[in-house]
């Protein structure tokens, strides 16, 4: 252990060692860098065990757990993938799309967790510009953009803003418990800077977040089609990938799509999905026109890839129509799964349709589609002749591909990663669920006397929704185990600890001192250079790491110049989350970036307007709502 006085100086050498790494090794396990770290502090002795662990059941990692949890549960029902095929619904330009992700993508992501957004809105993105030829480099910036934007307007709406505010309940808890030691003459002091750390209302930072977040959207609808890229081979490169289905889906006589036109069941803006014909009793209507009307037992002709046949399972009261052992009821079809087989030479099935090769009975699955490579199957799937090549997509009890794997009838045997079996029976009880959840939280922020009970925090209200989807079946356990992201959770839990490195060896006061020795007393000088020091960080490591780190720095920058904290707490909230010039900066960017076929500078053109212009309002709004 280490003399005491030389604390600061390894924190910060620590600090910024992590960072180096950062910068110069992209390969580095995030989890194991700040694990490492927090170790190093810890063993130097500028925590004790006790405090080093304290993240680890620290409340933003609960609620941050617990929301991806709540996400994926949402998802597992079908509510998600609902709202995403909404999103665009009958738009066919560019303006008016980014115009309907503007609106749409704001509100969703200040309740729901950014990854989840992009990963469920990006396919339906991707899909929409195939069909309208407009390349998805115009759009997949947006998205990334307008999600970071929304996770502003509330607590729970981006992981940074449950880190600093995990901060300051750790700060404002230690610093009300010291009063009581706190001479007279400085108890109002110290009484007004405990009060200064308090932790965030739920609404808080919508304050300032929520009219940037509306700025912002407008800078990214006008500028947007002005500078970001036009990869126009990106859609032929996307064509060439795709590996079309058909599928025949009958339409049961209790769907909720009965009676409705095609063009208002939402069937034709399907990602990657094309409603090719409708079979009525025999009577065949091709092509598909919009105001066609769907009744019940017709048999709906789509093709399409795997990942949008599994979407298309998710509209409660459609089924394949090929095989009637396909399994319907959404109790019995969790434990069955989405299979692929390629047909060998040697398989019984060549030269037979299904009936006659008695799929069901040999193989004990349902046939869901029929692929066969650079030709459209044009018969009836029923009745088309199988032959040496064809892919069959199948639902098959979970041991099936163990079963075959080895059998000479199928060249390849592979299950279907991304299947999900849909609890659409669910999705009105989970919605409700959530909703009344993030109810109860607004509320909590808006009349005080709610926070102060049992369940007044996001980390129980999370724990609670969580516990009844599994007591009401909306998912269960492996589910909540298997969304769970350790990685994100250890790094969050680590980097928490080592800002409170920063600020029990002192090294934070010291660094604010040196800072505001060299800017000086002007308190709006202090606030831009906090806020700047943040987007630059951002930019270049990631956003939760930053956060944890800076609250500490800032808070001692604030006292220093014997300023409020509360501006330059949001000033940290606000500019960790602003990552828009680079893609490392946050998760959303670089889910965009291989879909979008972007280089690095493509996030320059439009995220430095869009830092300037929401920075400018920042550092307008802030010192207004929260003075200094």
């Amino acid at each position: 252990m280490l003399p005491e006085i030389a604390h600061p100086w390894i924190t910060i050498a620590v600090v910024l060692g992590t960072f180096g790494v950062l910068q110069f090794r992209k390969n580095v396990p995030l989890d194991l860098l700040f694990l490492v770290a927090l170790l190093a502090v810890t063993f130097a002795g500028v925590l004790s065990p006790e405090q080093a662990l304290a993240g680890f059941a620290n409340s933003a990692v609960i609620t941050i757990g617990c929301l991806v949890a709540i996400t994926a549960g949402l998802r597992k029902c079908g509510l998600l993938d609902w709202l995403g095929r909404k999103l665009l619904g009958d738009v066919e330009t560019e303006r008016k799309c980014l115009w309907r992700m503007a609106v749409s993508l704001v509100v969703s992501s200040a309740f729901l967790l950014n990854t989840a957004i992009v990963a469920m809105v990006g396919p339906v993105l991707v899909g929409w510009c195939r069909r309208t030829g407009i390349s998805p480099s115009r759009v997949l910036i947006p998205l990334s953009y307008l999600t970071i934007l929304g996770g502003m307007c509330t607590l729970i709406g981006t992981s940074t803003n449950l880190v600093v505010n995990a901060k300051l309940q750790q700060l404002h808890a230690e610093r009300i418990s010291s009063l009581a030691d706190v001479a007279p003459e400085d108890a109002v002091v110290a009484g007004e800077r405990a009060q200064a750390v308090g932790p965030m209302s739920f609404l808080e930072i919508g304050a300032a977040g929520f009219p940037i977040a509306l700025i912002g959207a407008g800078v990214i609808i006008l500028l947007g089609p002005l500078v970001l890229p036009r990869n126009d081979d990106l859609i032929e490169r996307l064509d060439d990938r795709r590996r079309e289905y058909l599928v025949e889906m009958l339409v049961q006589p209790d769907c909720h799509l009965i009676g409705k036109k095609v063009i208002d069941a939402g069937l034709r803006h399907l990602s990657g999905l094309f409603l090719i014909e409708i079979d009525r009793d025999g009577e065949i209507i091709t092509p598909v026109r919009p105001e066609d009307e769907i009744r019940a037992n017709d048999r709906l002709v789509f093709a399409g890839v795997v990942s949008t046949i599994v979407e298309l399972e998710r509209i409660s009261g459609l089924v394949p129509a090929v095989d009637d052992f396909y399994v319907a009821d959404p109790h019995r079809r969790e434990r069955r799964c989405l299979t692929e087989v390629v047909l060998s030479k040697s398989s019984p099935l060549i030269r037979q349709t299904l009936k006659q090769a008695d799929f069901r009975q040999r193989y004990n699955a349902a046939v869901v589609a029929i692929h066969r490579g650079g030709e459209r199957i044009t018969s009836k799937l029923g009745e088309t002749l199988l032959r040496t090549g064809d892919t069959l997509l199948l639902q098959t009890h979970r041991n099936f591909q163990e079963n075959w794997r080895n059998s000479e009838d199928f060249f390849l045997v592979s299950s279907v990663q991304q299947y999900e079996p849909p609890r659409s029976d669910k999705a009105w009880l989970a919605g409700l669920i959530f909703a009344c959840g993030m109810g109860w939280l607004v509320a909590s922020s808006l009349f005080p006397v709610l926070a102060k009970t049992a369940v007044g925090s996001p980390a129980t209200v999370s724990l609670l929704m969580i516990g009844l989807f599994v007591l009401f079946r909306c998912m269960n356990m492996s589910d909540v185990r298997n969304a769970i992201d350790i990685q994100l959770l250890l790094t969050i839990a680590c980097a928490l600890g080592l800002g409170d490195a920063l600020y029990r060896s002192g090294a934070a006061a010291m660094i604010a001192d040196g800072v505001v020795s060299g800017i000086g007393q002007n308190p709006w000088l202090l606030l831009i250079a906090v806020y700047v020091i943040c987007v630059v960080s951002t930019e270049m490591l990631t956003n939760t790491a930053v956060a944890a780190l800076m609250t500490p720095l800032a808070i001692g920058i604030a006292e220093s110049a014997d300023l409020s904290a509360r501006p330059f707490i949001i000033a940290v909230t606000l500019g960790a989350s602003m990552s828009f010039m680079t893609p490392i900066g946050y998760q959303t960017n670089l889910m965009v970036m291989g879909p979008g076929g972007y280089r690095p500078f493509d996030f320059f053109r439009l995220g430095l307007p869009l830092s300037l212009i929401c920075g400018t309002c920042a550092m307008f709004l802030i010192p207004r709502i929260w003075p200094l």
